[in-house]
C-alpha cells in the first residue's frame, strides 16, 4: 500500500475563529469576539513587515512563557471565564477557556479532519450502516461532536477526566446531549484491552495520542514504546468491514512519513487507501500557512 501525498490541508472554512498573525514565536488569534496571542514553536520566522520584537497590537489577552518553564496569561480587561465560538459548515458549537498552559480547549486546524469524517460517516448512514466510531486521546471531544453530528455512535475516551466533561458540555452546546455518546475517563491503552474481551468492535477509529502522557490511574505513557503496541490492539477492535482510521499527531518526533509507514503495516491486507501529510490555519495577515500538525488517514 502507498500513500498519497498531498498537500498541507488548510482549516479555511471557519466563521469564528481566525489566525490573524505569526512571528517571533507567536500567533495572533481571533476566538469569537476575542482575541489572544500566544507562544507556538512552530513560528521561528518574524512578523512580516515589522521589527523584530515590536509590540502586538490589539489584543485582549496575552500568555507570558516563563523562563523556569509554563507561563500566565495578561488580560487587558476581563474576560469572560469561558465562551463559545461555532464552526458553521458542520453545526458544531464548542466552549472555548484560556487554561494556564497557553491552550484554550480547541485545536481549529482539525476542521480539516471532522469534515473528513463527517463526510464518511454520513454516506455510510445514508447506505444504512450503524457507524460506530472509537476516538481515543478524545481531548474536549471535537471529533467525537463531528461524528456524533453525522450520525456515528461514538465512545469518547481520554484519561483526564475534565476534558471528559468539556466533551459532554461541546456535545450539549452542538445539541448532542442526547446523542449515543459514552463518555469514558480511563488510560486507553487498558481501556482497548478490556474492550476487546467484552467483544466490541468499532467501524472507525480516531487517535490523537500524545508524546507523553499518564494514564487515569498514573500509568505512564511514551509514545514511541506504546504507540505501535496499542495500534495493533486497536486493529483487533476493527470490524471486519471498516470504514476508516484517523491518526492526528502534534510531536515532532513523529513526521508523516512515520505515520504512514505505521497505517500501511497495520492494515496490509485491508485493501483501501491511505493518505498522509499536514494540516495547517491560513494567516490573514500575509497569506502564509502555520503548520500545526500531521495526520494519516485509511479509509475504503
Amino acid at each position: 500500500m502507498t500513500p498519497e501525498r498531498p498537500a498541507i490541508l488548510t482549516a479555511d472554512h471557519w466563521q469564528d475563529y481566525r489566525l490573524l498573525d505569526c512571528g517571533d514565536g507567536m500567533k495572533q488569534e481571533r476566538w469569537g469576539e476575542h482575541t489572544l496571542v500566544r507562544p507556538d514553536p512552530q513560528i521561528i520566522w518574524p512578523r512580516h513587515g515589522r521589527e523584530p520584537g515590536a509590540p502586538w497590537k490589539n489584543w485582549d489577552g496575552f500568555y507570558h512563557r516563563s523562563e523556569g518553564g509554563g507561563g500566565k496569561w495578561e488580560f487587558r480587561r476581563p474576560l469572560p471565564e469561558s465562551w463559545t465560538i461555532g464552526y458553521t459548515p458542520l453545526g458544531l458549537t464548542f466552549k472555548i477557556r484560556p487554561t494556564n498552559f497557553k491552550h484554550t480547549g480547541l485545536f481549529p486546524e482539525q476542521a480539516v479532519n471532522w469534515e473528513w469524517s463527517s463526510g464518511l460517516i454520513k454516506a455510510a448512514v445514508a447506505r444504512g450502516r450503524e457507524v460506530r466510531v472509537l476516538n481515543l486521546f478524545g481531548y474536549t471531544g471535537a471529533a467525537t461532536c463531528a461524528a456524533a453530528k453525522a450520525g456515528a455512535n461514538v465512545c469518547h475516551v481520554d484519561a483526564a477526566e475534565g476534558m471528559v466533561k468539556w466533551c459532554r458540555e461541546n456535545a450539549a452546546l452542538s445539541g448532542l446531549a442526547d446523542a449515543p455518546i459514552r463518555y469514558i475517563t480511563d488510560d486507553c491503552l487498558k481501556f482497548v484491552r478490556r474492550e476487546l474481551r467484552r467483544g466490541r468492535r468499532y467501524d472507525a477509529i480516531i487517535m490523537d495520542p500524545p508524546t507523553y502522557g499518564r494514564g487515569s490511574t498514573g500509568e505512564m505513557w511514551k509514545l514511541e514504546d506504546h504507540l505501535w503496541p496499542l495500534l495493533r490492539e486497536c486493529r483487533e477492535l476493527l470490524d471486519d468491514r471498516p470504514l476508516f482510521f484517523l491518526i492526528n499527531a502534534y510531536t515532532a518526533r513523529l513526521s508523516p512519513t512515520v505515520v504512514a509507514n505505521l497505517l500501511a503495516e497495520l492494515m496490509t491486507g485491508r485493501g483501501g487507501t491511505l493518505t498522509a501529510g499536514e494540516i495547517g490555519l491560513p494567516i490573514v495577515a500575509d497569506g502564509k500557512v502555520l503548520p500545526c500538525g500531521i495526520y494519516g488517514r485509511w479509509a475504503v
